[in-house]
């Protein structure tokens, strides 16, 4: 059962070419509608608050506290490329950050620390992947076990206490860190985003993904190992998770269960917005890292202006209903295309004969 259908919604360069400028423009809207919004947003909130907004320590602050967000949501980004949503995203993060700690506790040096946990995230990745293609479970309701399994974890681990220790300078740099004047996170984030978008575009992997996220069954019958495939996305998610995780750690200098929830829906926020921006319908990386980025412009212009504690929850769940509708709608529309243009065109028939 597949949780996202994938497929590409953007006008192809022979569809723009006979068009006129203002067709072409119309065409173009949808592509790059939300990415237009974020420009508009970032000069509003610059002209309604020129002493905050427009600021290097405002930017600062963006950068720190969405990274985390960013890294999640091209996690979840991957399986949705498949088909597939991962929820352990939200949930993993809980059980690692604290595992970079505990174990750093233990006497073990941070590296190895970290090593470890990322090997624990390519595990429940896989543990994930195997439920989905041999169980034969829906990915929502298997990442879903997954997740409140590791969550339960992190609780018994934890007893419910914060987890407090001294830990190496190192580890607190992984996050602290500030390069050309911004924190090292957002290249972190940089450097994932070029990562994936090269692999997803250039490689045949990327496509194989793509195409199972279209149509499994086409896939699998065009010779495409669809198991192999959305395991290895669910590993390469598990993996970006437990990264999350031990950046958390590093940030927060603590352990304690009860952090790491609320990256979930802002998380999957990013993603979904991602498939209605740069290539509508289809779920990309550039698009993730748009969703993101308007998300935290909006919720830092709101608060700003003195907004509430609860808008941004508020913000992200109006958001992702939004994203959803939105995502469906090109789907749709997408739907229609196709229709259209594999429609067989009439051949003219011979005149009878006399």
């Amino acid at each position: 059962m597949n949780s996202i259908k994938a497929s590409a919604l953007e006008p192809t360069k022979d569809e723009l070419r006979p068009l006129s400028l203002g067709a072409r423009l119309g065409r173009l809207a949808p592509v790059y509608g939300l990415v237009i919004l974020t420009l508009m947003l970032l000069v509003l909130f610059s002209v309604l608050l020129p002493d905050t907004f427009p600021t290097m320590l405002n930017l600062r602050s963006i950068v720190s506290d969405k990274a985390i967000i960013a890294i999640l949501s091209l996690a979840a980004t991957i399986p949705m490329v498949t088909g597939k949503i991962d929820l352990t995203v939200g949930y993993g993060i809980v059980l690692w950050h604290i595992l970079a700690i505990s174990l750093q506790t233990l006497g073990l040096p941070w590296p190895v620390a970290c090593v470890i946990v990322l090997a624990l995230g390519a595990f429940s990745g896989l543990l994930n992947g195997l439920l989905v293609e041999v169980a034969r479970i829906d990915s929502f309701i298997a990442t879903l076990g997954t997740g409140t399994v590791l969550y339960a974890l992190a609780l018994w681990h934890t007893g419910g206490r914060q987890m407090v220790a001294m830990l190496p300078d190192g580890f607190y740099a992984l996050n602290s860190t500030f390069v050309f004047g911004l924190p090292i996170t957002g290249f972190y984030v940089l450097i994932i985003a070029v990562a994936l978008w090269l692999i997803l575009e250039y490689l045949p992997i990327g496509r194989y993904m793509y195409a199972i996220g279209a149509n499994p069954t086409s896939a699998a019958l065009n010779g495409i190992p669809v198991p192999r495939y959305v395991m290895g996305a669910f590993i390469a998610s598990g993996t970006l998770t437990a990264l999350a995780g031990i950046l958390l750690a590093s940030k927060l200098r603590i352990g304690q269960a009860s952090v790491g929830l609320e990256y979930l829906l802002p998380a999957l926020v990013g993603a979904f917005l991602g498939s209605t921006t740069i290539k509508p319908g289809r779920v990309n990386v550039w698009g993730t890292l748009t969703g993101v980025v308007i998300l935290a412009v909006g919720i830092s212009g709101i608060q700003q202006f003195g907004g509430s504690f609860w808008v941004e929850p508020l913000f992200n769940g109006v958001t992702l209903l939004v994203a959803i509708g939105i995502a469906g709608y090109a789907q749709r529309k997408r739907g229609g295309v196709i229709k259209v243009r594999t429609q067989p065109t009439p051949t003219p028939q011979d005149p009878p004969t006399p």
